[in-house]
């Protein structure tokens, strides 16, 4: 591994700019092969610089520049220089501290040779950027760090033919053709709100649009636009509604406007990333934003609306406060994502027609967060890669758009929002604007704001922050029966992770509730706590966790009740309670928390596949989980959608995780034994869940319709997986005869995944319908890389190598590459993880060929391999042969570098 590419950058060594951009003024003559790039910058040095009279060091990478002059007058080749990425002018050739004065640039770059995506590139003859997190240096030598926040006014030139729309942030100015340049327009942007450099975006091509004109709560007019290729409107509408409700619940729910004339959204297929938060000029992959029944599942539909949000609510959170530094990422992201995920509850509840279907409706949401967060994050958590949610450091800061920084990110402020309450975590929020509009600023600004609007001390909080790792509750209890008392011992602990081999005690907010033999919530009154004037105490309680080990002694309570603990997920954490399998179902069957009644379930599964896994007869490990499962199948005053996740069996990556050592075809072994013996021991009542939930009105996006498909389509692949005929064909004609992309996906995987011999058929029928749709065949390429193969069928593996060279497949579009290799590597566990080691082969194959195209990318399918030290000895070490070959490997990028260091460590 070259050494000399993984130069570490630390939060510790942070500056402040040696200069401030007040304004730009960018001139693009675009071209897709020699784009000339000229750049007036206006700026002076930062009177608050730690260091006086530095020269002037600007980012460039694969820029040729051209020309060069200060307040109009030309550098000559002695005071300036080129090296490792940087333009450097000489102290010399600057006027004086406080004077201000004009950089002028004039630079080109080739988007056509820019495969990594980063910057401004091509894709299917159009031109697009993409700047975050240091893109904007693949245009043009620039402060490219979030804290130089300047205004924008940018100029667009191009050939009208080849690229009729031309768009940049803001608000259109001038639009005009050139006479003095026949057949060539141009555009003039103009943002008027100061923004970082990542925050930049251009787009120029041929595309059409589709708008609607809305007003504000204020009253001001506002037009909304989303720009796709020709063909493609008519896969916009949901995602145009979308955006129309995000505007609306930020006004409403946190009292922020949109503050531009217009805003809009671009769809792009070749994107690195889901979508980009560029101020007022969005560009999001194409699988966030089309969306018809034909070719988006249910959850698709999801995904547009939550995507569409979460963008959009970047133009606060991210825009207008933005970050100091790239440590400070998750003050953008995890706030952000929080948002997103109180606008989908929203969206779902506001569909509910009564207010234990909103309920509902707001649990589905977050048990579909927190199983996310526990399969893919807590497993980040417990390997090579852990980091806080603020890192310390970083080679690539590419690698650190992770879930730890997203998605437990959110958790973090989930948890003020659980402590301060509603009022003052929105007192907070007011605080924060207050403060820091316009401003880049950190984590511990946002930290003090809430503090500070509630009165609250957060110093302890902040431990979220610095520590990485997820903390592990161990909760013991014991009922005194002749005092009538109820004691919860509850110890905290977080393991070693790199770098910080020890944890101070974490602030856990813990939510519970005590339930009686009959089911009902008992009144929580502490031992230690004053009776309330009117004698009552409240049904459920959070208990504030701050040091290693805490005793809570309840009273008043004549039997021993049944805990439920972490009610609603209120902490990311691991909780080890002893639980019974009687317990489990007890909750299962009577606890009022919707989430907890999920996990007692959830745990009964996982109890029951890791009972078959160490030789109990499946019959015997499935003892206590087939009741529950058929109480929940015939339970009329639950709703489909929440019966659809609660007998979703945990996937093989979670279960994997519960293990200290994983044999991946033992685990699939006993998984699909569980599945099978529920599937023959409850096929009547699957049955009759499916034609209860089968409808034949015609398709609707709405949370009731998709909760019933989602329903019917696991009952189907229950039934599949009995192996009786009757249920393939009934699969196979769904395939077919289906009026919507959900039951045709969901069949097609269930008969994959089984023997029927239907399977190559409806394969090739799906192929043959979708050839033209991207995004669907996204979807074949990705259910075939995952399928589970049958007794005597050659190894997945083989199948995966022979659609590489499928027409559809292309090594340069990211999409294609997570839907068939990365589909296969991360997401088919036994498979990938064969043991003749094939999968490891494989990985190493793609990732030297994927590393020199799109480096971000290859980082992200580098992580499959982090967590080697799970497997057992054989398969350990193979996988450490197959990273320590790619770390050899000459050039690698710096993103993989990285991983792979980390992955491999003193291995």
């Amino acid at each position: 591994m070259k050494t000399e590419q993984n130069v570490i950058v630390r939060r510790s060594a942070y500056r402040k700019p040696d200069f401030l951009i007040d304004a730009v003024h960018l001139s693009f003559d675009l071209d897709p092969t020699e784009t000339r790039v000229h750049a007036e910058i206006r700026m002076r040095r930062n009177p608050a610089a730690e260091t006086s009279g530095a020269p002037l060091i600007l980012h460039g990478e694969s820029v040729q520049l051209q020309t060069i002059a200060i307040d109009g007058t030309a550098l000559d080749n002695a005071q300036y220089r080129i090296a490792d990425d940087a333009l450097t002018v000489d102290a010399a050739a600057l006027p004086g501290d406080g004077t201000e004065f004009t950089l002028c640039t004039e630079s080109t770059i080739d988007p056509s040779s820019n495969t990594t995506l980063s910057g401004l590139y091509e894709s299917n003859g159009n031109l697009y950027t993409q700047c975050e997190a240091e893109g904007f240096r693949r245009i043009t030598w620039f402060l490219d760090r979030p804290d130089v926040m300047a205004v924008y006014r940018v100029t667009l030139r191009a050939d009208k033919d080849r690229f009729p729309v031309l768009l940049s942030n803001g608000n259109l100015i001038d639009s005009a053709d050139m006479p003095e340049r026949a057949g060539w327009h141009q555009a003039t942007w103009e943002d008027p709100f100061a923004k970082p450099s990542y925050l930049f975006a251009l787009v120029a091509g041929n595309l059409v649009v589709s708008e609607r004109q809305i007003k504000t709560g204020s009253g001001k007019p506002r037009l909304l636009q989303i720009w796709v290729e020709p063909g493609n409107q008519n896969k916009t509408d949901h995602a145009m509604q979308a955006l129309i409700d995000s505007i609306a619940w930020d006004e409403k729910r946190f009292g922020l406007e949109l503050d531009l004339e217009r805003f809009m959204i671009v769809a792009v297929s070749d994107f690195n990333m889901g979508a980009m938060e560029n101020k007022g000029l969005n560009i999001f992959n194409t699988k966030y934003v089309f969306a018809n029944p034909l070719i988006a599942t249910d959850t698709d539909f999801a995904n547009v609306e939550s995507v569409v949000g979460h963008e959009y609510f970047h133009n606060w959170t991210g825009n207008r406060v933005t970050c100091r530094d790239w440590f400070q990422l998750t003050l953008k992201e995890g706030l952000t994502v929080f948002r997103d995920q109180e606008f989908s509850a929203d969206m779902l509840a506001a569909q509910a027609d009564s207010p234990e279907a909103a309920a509902s409706a707001r649990a589905v949401k977050r048990i579909e967060d927190v199983r996310m967060l526990r399969t893919v994050q807590f497993a980040e958590d417990a390997g090579p890669m852990a980091h806080p949610i603020r890192p310390d450091s970083y080679a690539e800061i590419n690698n650190f758009y992770t879930v730890t920084v997203y998605e437990k990110g959110a958790e973090v402020i989930r948890m003020l929002h659980t402590l301060l309450g509603e009022a003052g975590f929105r007192a907070g929020i007011d605080l924060y604007f207050e403060r820091h509009d316009g401003q880049a600023v950190t984590c511990d600004d946002f930290l003090a704001a809430l503090a500070d609007a509630n009165t609250r001390d957060f110093s302890q909080f902040e431990r979220w922050y610095s520590q990485a790792g997820t903390p592990m509750l161990t909760i013991t209890d014991a009922f005194d029966a002749q005092a009538g008392t109820y004691t919860l011992n509850v110890k905290q602990f977080c393991a070693p992770t790199p770098g910080q081999p020890e944890k101070q005690a974490f602030q856990i907010p813990l939510a519970i509730a005590l339930l009686g033999p009959d089911g009902q919530r008992q009144p929580l009154r502490l031992a230690d706590e004053a009776v309330a004037q009117d004698g009552t105490a409240p049904l459920t309680r959070v208990l504030e966790l701050t040091a290693d080990e805490q005793t809570f002694t309840f009273c008043d309570l004549t039997e021993a009740p049944v805990p439920s603990l972490l009610r609603g997920f209120s902490a990311p954490v691991i909780l080890s309670y002893p639980y019974t399998d009687e317990k489990l179902a007890f909750l299962a069957a009577h606890d009022d928390d919707p989430f907890n009644r999920w996990e007692s379930i959830q745990r009964l599964f996982v109890n029951a596949v890791l009972a078959t896994l160490n030789g109990t007869p499946v019959a015997q490990s499935c003892a206590a989980i087939v009741p529950v499962v058929s109480e929940v199948l015939g339970n009329a005053t639950l709703d489909a959608a929440y019966k659809a996740v609660a007998l979703t069996i945990p996937g093989e990556g979670y279960i994997a995780e519960q293990l200290t050592e994983v044999d991946p075809l033992a685990l699939r072994a006993a998984r699909n034994a569980v599945r099978d013996h529920l599937a023959t021991s409850l096929e009547e009542a699957f049955v009759a869940c499916f034609e209860e939930c089968t409808r034949h009105d015609p398709y609707q996006p709405d949370a009731a319709s998709a909760g019933l498909r989602a329903l019917k389509n696991l009952a189907l692949s229950y039934l599949v997986q009995t192996g009786e005929s009757i249920f393939a064909t009934l699969a196979a004609e769904q395939v077919e005869h289906a009026d919507n992309m959900t039951d045709r996906s969901a069949a097609l995987v269930a008969l994959l995944n089984s023997p029927a011999p239907e399977r190559e058929k409806c394969l090739a029928w799906f192929a043959e319908q979708y050839a033209d749709e991207p995004l669907a065949m996204d979807k074949w390429f990705s259910m075939q890389a995952m399928t589970h193969r049958q007794t005597a069928e050659p190894p997945v593996l083989e199948k995966v190598r022979q659609l590489l060279q499928h027409p559809a497949y292309s090594n340069r579009n990211p999409n294609r590459i997570r839907s068939l290799v990365s589909s296969f590597c991360a997401g088919n566990l036994a498979e990938f993880h064969a043991a003749d080691g094939s999968g490891y082969q494989f990985w190493l194959e793609q990732m030297r060929e994927l590393d020199p195209i799109n480096p971000q990318v290859a980082s992200r399918l580098a992580r499959v391999m982090d967590r080697w030290r799970k497997f057992d000895p054989t398969r350990q070490t193979m996988m450490r042969e197959a990273l320590k070959t790619l770390a050899a490997t000459p050039n690698l990028s710096r993103d993989v570098s990285e991983i792979i260091s980390k992955s491999l460590g003193d291995a």
